[in-house]
């Protein structure tokens, strides 16, 4: 570490702590030739892949793209920011863990329905619509019923009965 004030190459370490909700490592230390002392911030620089689009350009990974497009399909639902902030999370630990340097953006899109079919189906529907280019109301009927399987086969797992009697009577009724 290059020393700011008189540009040594040698400094020392005089004190460490956790900074910046224990994602940080702050450092106190001294230059070995001028005695001076400043402080540094260590932080892990976690890189994201490149997203490569469907007409094989490249563009950096943009978290602030992928928040806007969740916010989009959300918008005017009933869906805390805290949720969105979670989705963003949970994809980018999911780019990270793939350990890829390079990733489709169609994947990225699936990785966004995913999250929304646990959000919020009806903007999960609407960012569908859109990723997938519905054409008609055909394509949005085979979605929805694409849906409420995926939803049928999620409750039937959790092994539990339902809250009131006839309440599975009541889910088959188109």
């Amino acid at each position: 570490m290059y020393c700011p004030f008189c540009g040594h190459t040698e400094t020392k370490v005089i004190d460490s702590r956790l900074a910046g909700e224990g994602r940080q490592i702050r450092r106190r230390r001294e230059c070995l030739a001028c005695t001076e002392r400043f402080t540094t911030f260590e932080t892990a620089e976690l890189l994201l892949p490149m997203v490569v689009k469907s007409d094989r350009s490249r563009e950096p990974f943009d978290e602030g793209k992928l928040r806007g497009g969740l916010q989009k399909a959300l918008e005017k639902r009933p869906v805390g920011r805290e949720a969105v902030d979670d989705a963003v999370a949970r994809i980018c630990h999911k780019l990270r863990s793939l350990g890829e340097r390079e990733v489709a953006s169609r994947s990225v899109g699936e990785m966004v329905m995913e999250e929304l079919r646990h959000i919020d189906e009806v903007a999960y529907v609407r960012f569908a619509s859109v990723y997938r280019s519905f054409q008609d109301i055909e394509a949005f009927r085979t979605e929805i019923d694409q849906l409420r399987h995926h939803r049928r086969r999620r409750e039937s797992s959790t092994g539990q009965l339902p809250l009131l009697p006839g309440a599975d009577a009541d889910k088959k009724k188109p």
